[in-house]
Formats: structure tokens, C-alpha cells, sequence
């Protein structure tokens, strides 16, 4: 535990909260995805959020809820203290940087560039800084002073709704170019029109019988695994696994599936492919990885099979996912470490099962089988 980093979580809340509102969809912003995504990253130690809590009433009892400490910074006195939570914000986090030396990550949630002198001061403290904020309220020049920026609307658990990204995408599109040039507007589109079977597919989860708990369980390890060798050097310890879990859900526990040991687990998920298992540096806590062939390998062999009875052998993205379905009703991307059906569709690509391309005639990908597989 000593060798984990300790992560100060530091939230402007009023950029968030509005980025939300105006850039997806009009939807509430939500503090789990981000604390999702940084369980993966080290422990989080200190939760903070600034802002005139009088105009963000339900959302003080979500962050309350996620134990984040409200820092009140009232706003009624006029355009002087229009500024009062950034400036509070940057001189705690310097502060803390100064007198608490065991908090080496901090994340800095804001999209607004004033906050670039600060992130340059905590690395001169050799301090690591993750960035969090929402793509389309975030300055072009804070993501590249971070050691790492996370886009809010790309976290696992944020489903834009379709009509309203659509609508409000093209004029910011034409104001400025993406922050990422990797990131497309049709990725975020595609994504989208994705928003409505991935609700399906969590009501369906969520009426699974105790069986179907085990396979719930086998998702979230998966994707936790696959988080885990983004955000590290790629080698995953079974007492990593572990106390990542334990960070997404505190109350996480094996036994209430039907195991004996956290080891025990991880054994039935590697029968089941889900996992490979690995010596590891130490006994009893081996390596843990995702399999680089066996489901995968079945499930892009599925796509082009469902593909090739579909018409000319190509389908648009949009409801490709209820069509594997139909031929395979346990199929699920997650269980493969993919965090949408996008990104599955993409790894087929790379594979060369498939051929992907954007139809700006349909607004949609479209899916062809490649002729020489």
C-alpha cells in the first residue's frame, strides 16, 4: 500500500456542473464516473468541490453522498468575487502540495485555462497531475500542461443523449477543433445512437438472477483489468485487482458470489476466458491480464458471420449489437474489456475482421467484412 499513489481530488464545480448542462445534452453531472476512473489510478485521500452551493442544491447531496468536502463560495456581492472559488481553489492546492508530501497525484477537475499556471506549479513540486473536464468547455491549453487529461463525456457511465449531442455538436465543431484530433465527431455520435442499447443492456443486468451476478461480476473485472493496463506500466496484480474493486464498491466482497478467496475467483473467471492468470512477483498473488485470442477472437468471428448474412455483408452500427443478439443472446462487449460497442468494432478493425467506415448519408458507422479474411 505504501508504493500506491495518494490522489487529491480538487473539483471546480460550477465549470463542470454547466459544461455538463450546455455541452451533453443538458444532463446532471455525476461524481461516480470520475471517481470510477481514478480508483484505477491510486487511492483517493481528499475530495473537495468549490461553488455558490445555493444554486446547485441536488447536486450538494450526490457529492455529500460521495463524501466530497463542499467549500461554500457565495457569489451574491457582485462581479469582485466572480473569481473567489478559482483563486481559493488554486491556494489550497499549493498549500496542500507544501505541507502533506505523501499526496502525490493531483487531479484537477476544470475545463478553464485560468487553472494552467497552477498545474504548471505542482509539477515544478514534482507532483503528478491528472486533469478532468468536459471536452467541449475545455480549453485547448490546459489538457497538454497535465500529465493527464480526462475527457468527462468519454468516462465509462456517461450516455449523451442522442438529439441534443447531435444539435449542439456541429456549432462547436466550427467554433474549435477537437482537443484530441484522435477523437472524431462521429466517434461521439456513433457513441451516442449506442446510448439506447446500453440501457437496455444495465435493465437487463440489473434482473439478472444469481447466476447472472457472477456474469455482472465478470464485466466489471474485465473492464477494471483493462483500466488498470491503460493507466499502468500493463502488469496487473491480483492485489491490485483487488483493491481497485474495493475503490469502485466498498462492499465489494467474493464471498457474496459463492467464493472462498478472491484467488478462487479469478480461477473461474480464467476457465470461463474472461481472465488469464500468470506467475506473479509474489506467491499467492499472481499476474492478471485479458486473453489475447480465445472469446475475442469468437466474438469478431460472430460479427463477420452476422455481417455476412446480413444483406451485402454490411450493416450500420446503429442496432448491429441487438443483431449479434439474436444469434448469441450473452454476447457483450464488456465482458471482452470493451467499454462500448464502438470500441469493440474499432478492435475488430485493427484485427482485420472487418472494415469500419463513417456514412455521412446515414450519420452512422457502417460495418463491412473484409474479402480476404
Amino acid at each position: 500500500m505504501d508504493q500506491e499513489d495518494r490522489l487529491a481530488v480538487f473539483l471546480d464545480y460550477e465549470n463542470l456542473a454547466l459544461g455538463a448542462r450546455e455541452h451533453l445534452g443538458g444532463m446532471q453531472f455525476e461524481f461516480r464516473p470520475i471517481a470510477d476512473a481514478l480508483a484505477e489510478r491510486g487511492r483517493l485521500v481528499f475530495r473537495r468541490a468549490y461553488a455558490d452551493w445555493s444554486f446547485f442544491d441536488e447536486d450538494r447531496r450526490m457529492l455529500t453522498r460521495a463524501h466530497v468536502e463542499l467549500i461554500e463560495m457565495p457569489q451574491r456581492m457582485g462581479g469582485s468575487r466572480k473569481n473567489a472559488a478559482d483563486i481559493k481553489m488554486a491556494i489550497d492546492a499549493v498549500e496542500m502540495a507544501f505541507e502533506r508530501d505523501y499526496i502525490s497525484t493531483f487531479v484537477i477537475c476544470t475545463g478553464d485555462s485560468d487553472f494552467t499556471p497552477l498545474v504548471h506549479k505542482l509539477r515544478e513540486l514534482n507532483k503528478r497531475v491528472i486533469g478532468v473536464g468536459v471536452e467541449q468547455s475545455t480549453a485547448r491549453l490546459l489538457p497538454p500542461a497535465c500529465d493527464e487529461f480526462l475527457y468527462y463525456d468519454r468516462l465509462e457511465g456517461i450516455e449523451i443523449p442522442a438529439k441534443s449531442t447531435e444539435r449542439r455538436r456541429a456549432p462547436q465543431a466550427a467554433a474549435r477543433p477537437a482537443p484530441e484530433p484522435a477523437a472524431t465527431e462521429a466517434d461521439t455520435e456513433a457513441e451516442a445512437k449506442a446510448a439506447a442499447e446500453a440501457e437496455a443492456e444495465a435493465e437487463a443486468e440489473a434482473g439478472a438472477t444469481e447466476a447472472g451476478d457472477v456474469d455482472s461480476l465478470a464485466v466489471v473485472v474485465a473492464q477494471t483489468v483493462a483500466g488498470l493496463q491503460q493507466s499502468t506500466s500493463g502488469q496487473v496484480n491480483a492485489s491490485t485487482l483487488k483493491r481497485t474493486l474495493l475503490r469502485k464498491d466498498p462492499t465489494f466482497n467474493e464471498l457474496d458470489y459463492g467464493f472462498r478467496a478472491f484467488g478462487e475467483l479469478l480461477r473461474h473467471l480464467a476457465e470461463r476466458n474472461v481472465v488469464e492468470l500468470a506467475e506473479g512477483p509474489a506467491k499467492g498473488d499472481p499476474e492478471v491480464s485479458l486473453p489475447e485470442h480465445g472469446d475475442r477472437e469468437d466474438a469478431f468471428k460472430l460479427l463477420r458471420a452476422v455481417l455476412s448474412d446480413h444483406g451485402d455483408g454490411s450493416a450500420a452500427l446503429s442496432g448491429l449489437k441487438n443483431l449479434l443478439r439474436k444469434v448469441r443472446p450473452a454476447f457483450s462487449e464488456k465482458k471482452l474489456g470493451y467499454r462500448s460497442f464502438l470500441q469493440f468494432c474499432k478492435a475488430a478493425e485493427t484485427s482485420g475482421a472487418v472494415q469500419l467506415t463513417w456514412d455521412p448519408k446515414l450519420d452512422d458507422y457502417v460495418l463491412t467484412v473484409r474479402p480476404d479474411r
